[in-house]
């Protein structure tokens, strides 16, 4: 759809998986420690600092992008079409 995404991206304080500056968007890829209750608070406090400085974020498990990209890449294509006037760049 010819948005250009930074992998690893340095925010503030925070390292994000995926971020998109036109979309304002982070994508995050959750591996199996996410699932620790201390990592889901961090990972709570660090979207929402995140949010409050107007990013949006769209949350994978390492899970689905193994198992079903092509669901993935449907849900990020829904996304754009839904927060773009045109849904293209």
């Amino acid at each position: 759809m010819g948005y250009t995404f930074n992998r690893q991206k340095p925010l503030g304080k925070y390292i994000v998986d995926f971020y998109c500056k036109p979309l304002k968007l982070v994508i995050e890829v959750d591996g199996g420690y996410h699932e620790e209750e201390e990592q889901k608070i961090k990972d709570s406090d660090r979207q929402q600092v995140l949010e409050e400085i107007g990013l949006n974020f769209l949350r994978f498990t390492e899970k689905e992008v193994r198992k079903n990209i092509d669901s993935v890449l449907r849900v990020i294509e829904s996304y754009i079409l839904s927060h773009c006037e045109i849904g293209i760049k």
